[in-house]
């Protein structure tokens, strides 16, 4: 009897930096696509020195070998999905840009890394504008939070009220959506989404976690949505199941290190 043909497997790419530490960069992205049933790539732009209490030190490679492993896996293997993280800088994102262009990468989920949780820069203020000029234009979907959406609008994102405005306006700058995350808003867990086609937005509000892991849960929330838009979920759906998964890999944070402790991707496979 011959044997049943087999489903390929859909393959995601994650194009961020190196976390020493193991709890946010490629290492979170990779784990992400492993539960999500993705066969997981990584571009790496940049090593750094990190644990759960900060970045020690971060040092970007150099813009033709990023531009190299782009093109070394789309050479050999199918990339459904992309999603960026820390870029570090303008040279970095106009090569990633190039890239994603020049070999028509779909479903790019954008995550505008410039500061760690911690406090560390992670993207030169002089890259910014290479974010919106180059990057977000070809996004499907960007993950600002707080912090990030203020730096590209250069207004303040302080409030619920604020993160709605924002949202519609980073809309203007090209991605198909948007989706501002508000895990530091004071009142309430609140992230909310607004699709750049229709103007509809939407609001995720959830309990805020009862946990100390987080490091690296902008990195679990962002791959998420790209695995489910490999997937082929639309992206309200696709981030509404990305904020369960992360919160699932928040809940389930691994008590190591003396900072926030790293949120576990890996401990629940979410459908």
């Amino acid at each position: 009897m011959a044997e049943p043909a087999k489903r390929p497997i859909a393959v995601a790419m994650t194009i961020a930096g190196s976390d020493s530490g193991g709890g946010a960069g490629i290492q979170a992205d990779l784990k992400t696509f492993a539960s999500l049933g993705l066969h997981g790539t990584c571009t790496i732009t940049a090593i750094t020195a990190q644990n759960t209490v900060g970045v020690q030190q971060a040092f970007p490679l150099p813009p033709e070998l990023v531009a190299a492993q782009i093109d070394s896996i789309i050479s050999d293997l199918p990339c459904h999905a992309a999603k960026t993280g820390m870029l570090a800088t303008a040279a970095i994102i106009e090569v990633v840009a190039e890239r994603i262009r020049h070999h028509q990468i779909p479903h790019l989920v954008v995550d505008p890394v410039m500061v760690a949780t911690s406090g560390g820069r992670l993207l030169l203020e002089a890259a910014e504008t290479a974010y919106i000029d180059l990057l977000l234009p070809l996004a499907e979907v960007i993950t600002p939070n707080m912090a990030e959406a203020s730096a590209l609008l250069g207004r303040p994102v302080e409030s619920l009220e604020q993160m709605r405005a924002a949202a519609q306006a980073l809309c203007e700058l090209g991605p198909r959506a948007v989706v501002v995350t508000g895990g530091h808003l004071a009142e309430s867990a609140v992230d909310v989404f607004c699709d750049a086609e229709t103007g509809q937005v939407h609001e995720f509000s959830g309990p805020r976690l009862a946990s100390a892991g987080t490091h690296g849960s902008g990195c679990v929330f962002a791959s998420a949505i790209a695995a489910y838009l490999a997937r082929d979920y639309e992206p309200l759906e696709a981030v509404e199941r990305a904020k369960l998964f992360a919160a699932q890999a928040i809940e389930s944070a691994l008590p190591l290190g003396q900072g926030p402790g790293p949120v576990n991707p890996g401990r629940f496979v979410a459908r």
